[in-house]
């Protein structure tokens, strides 16, 4: 208690002399608490172990890692997801005793199904050790040191082989919007046990169409989530406002510039890198993940999950895919979901969105049909063939998946019917005449 009573001391007396901002720049961390293990090990009602590791990298840094491991007599496979959003908020211990209340929501179908679950804060958030860059790009012109997020994904890889004595040697990693890119990363140069990947939504490219920009338009509701992950470790730092709608924040401010100006967003590296960078040079192109991926040969056999009304990463999935595509010749490597889903939404309730209604829960139905029988194929020795097909896609209006080898579609891969052209038209109308044969050709309005 005394330890942990000087360590706060002295948190707060950093704040005090330096402000909170400035706790982005000091290298520590939150210390493990040992309580954890201790409350587990000793309670038979729980039906899962939990172990808290600061796992080491090959710079020194550790990263802090949540390993959930249920109590059953079998080998079993590790199931990865990395986070800068914090493990400890994604696995809260007063969830209760049962794997399967206290997963997080989209971890429904590994409750009972023999996975090892494992969370990790990314190096530099929360309670992870070392410097934090967004998106931190690969070891090169971009990055010079040593490590990126392709090392911090092996090393991390090979200490759960060595250290969970319950695993089957098998490997996978899942994960959404940024999870999803750390996902994607940690397929360049990726550790041999390394055998399935789930990019669900990722950010691939931020200036083509994922979160920063879309085709060179700026985001500016992503002001708020720069300013959160950056400003401070453990992302307690908010932009601040005076304005009960961003709207009237926005106008207030005429520029994306002026309000970072305001709320001292200089200081953090990705806003300058922002304003230096509007256009499409060397820095985006450099870290553009489906320009790398295109030449890396991927073996490891990846899931790219899109959402067709995804406002974030409407890029980033399908152009992963396409430039993984590319190497697969045999088409049974890379695979495509196309689901009916806002960002995120796989992991939640799929039966409707907004106003539209499908028929049944088409979320509910992509994790228990096609994503667990396809991480079991890759993860569990003597698991039943899948049969995921290359393209999954939901077709809304008939509400129904369709299966088709390729994508983009083509009527050699499946389509039914002449593909024709559709117009915009005045009024508010489609129509298959082209333009100027009906009238006026064009609408306008204020």
């Amino acid at each position: 208690m005394k330890i942990r009573a000087c360590l706060l001391i002295e948190a707060i007396s950093i704040l005090i002399i330096f402000g909170r901002d400035t706790w982005a720049q000091f290298p520590s961390h939150v210390p493990l608490d040992s309580d954890y293990a201790a409350v587990y090990a000793a309670n038979d009602q729980f039906d899962f172990d939990r172990r808290d590791e600061m796992i080491p990298m090959r710079d020194g840094a550790k990263l802090y890692t949540i390993i959930l491991v249920p109590r059953i007599k079998e080998l079993m496979p590790i199931l990865i997801t990395r986070t800068p959003y914090s493990a400890t908020k994604r696995f809260p211990p007063e969830k209760g005793p049962h794997l399967e209340s206290a997963l997080p929501p989209g971890d429904d179908i590994l409750a009972g199904t023999g996975y090892i679950r494992v969370f990790q804060d990314v190096r530099g958030k929360f309670r992870s050790e070392g410097d934090y860059v967004i998106t931190r790009p690969l070891h090169g012109p971009l990055n010079p040191t040593s490590v990126d997020h392709s090392t911090d994904t092996y090393d991390t890889i090979e200490w759960l082989l060595k250290n969970v004595p319950e695993n089957n040697g098998r490997v996978g990693m899942i994960g959404t919007s940024y999870e999803g890119f750390l996902v994607l990363m940690g397929l360049i140069n990726p550790h041999p046990a390394l055998k399935s990947a789930v990019a669900i939504n990722p950010m691939v490219d931020g200036w083509m169409g994922d979160d920063w920009f879309h085709k060179g338009a700026f985001r500016q509701e992503m002001m708020s989530f720069i300013y959160d992950q950056e400003a401070s470790r453990d992302s307690t730092s908010i932009l601040k406002t005076d304005k009960g709608d961003d709207y009237d924040l926005f106008l207030n401010a005429v520029s994306a510039g002026e309000l970072g100006r305001r709320n001292g967003m200089e200081q953090l590296s990705f806003w300058r890198n922002l304003l230096l960078h509007p256009a499409y040079d060397a820095y985006w192109q450099g870290q553009a993940l489906d320009r790398i991926l295109a030449g890396q040969n991927i073996k490891v056999p990846t899931m790219f999950v899109h959402s067709l009304w995804d406002q974030e990463d409407i890029y980033g999935a399908i152009a992963a895919y396409r430039a993984a595509e590319a190497q697969d010749l045999k088409n049974d490597r890379n695979y495509l979901v196309i689901g009916p889903w806002q960002h995120g939404g796989s992991s939640g309730n799929g039966g409707h969105l907004g106003p539209f209604t499908f028929d049944g829960d088409a979320a509910i139905y992509f994790r228990r049909e096609i994503l667990l029988p396809f991480l079991n194929e890759q993860l569990k020795e003597g698991a039943a063939k899948a049969n995921t097909a290359p393209v999954l896609a939901y077709e809304t209006g008939t509400n129904s998946w369709r299966r088709y080898d390729a994508w983009p579609l083509s009527c050699e891969s499946g389509c039914r019917g002449k593909l024709q052209p559709l117009y915009l038209k005045p009024g508010l109308r489609l129509s298959f005449d082209p333009p100027g044969q009906d009238g006026a050709a064009y609408a306008e309005y204020v």
